[in-house]
């Protein structure tokens, strides 16, 4: 597993709502929600209306960036092995249901496992050796894939506090 420091990338992977994967032809690192279960992340994509992580259920190997919470910089990159999670298995069984209960803003969460078996990917992220001496400083400053995703509506508004002066 070459110098990787797995201690390093388990607490940044669990620490961190996202990883940034750097996916085969697409010109930069795409985030990915996921959850860390003993020694892997696991990433779910395809299917309406979840995360499009194109060429990632085909991938044998990706390179994995995780960011600070705070900064938004670089903690550590690797390279993945990638491996999708049959449905049925006792490894799905384990998995789908954290994926499930992290899936905060799902369209609709009844069914959304079984749904999954059938439509989308869940795919196993091992890490397997350091990728810090190949990774481009260009990841600490990437940004997230342009989308026409707005806020719906103003802001909310506080009953009985005084109106800064940047606010007039």
């Amino acid at each position: 597993m070459g110098d990787l420091n797995v201690a390093l990338v388990e607490e940044a992977a669990k620490k961190s709502g996202l990883l940034w994967l750097d996916l085969p032809g697409l010109p930069q690192p795409r985030a990915a929600w996921h959850v860390w279960h003993e020694g892997s992340a696991y990433v779910l994509t395809g299917g309406d209306g979840e995360q499009p992580l194109p060429g990632l259920p085909d991938a044998a190997r990706v390179t994995v960036i995780v960011r600070s919470k705070d900064k938004g910089g670089r903690l550590v990159s690797f390279f993945a092995a990638c491996a999708p999670v049959e449905p049925g298995t006792p490894l799905w069984d384990a998995v789908a249901p954290l994926l499930a209960k992290d899936r905060l803003n799902a369209p609709s969460h009844e069914g959304q496992v079984e749904r999954w078996a059938t439509e989308s990917w869940i795919v196993r992220l091992t890490p397997v050796e350091d990728a810090a001496a190949e990774a481009p400083e260009a990841y600490a400053s990437v940004r997230p894939v342009p989308t026409p995703a707005t806020t719906a509506g103003a802001p909310p508004r506080m009953v009985g506090g005084k109106r800064r002066r940047v606010d007039r």
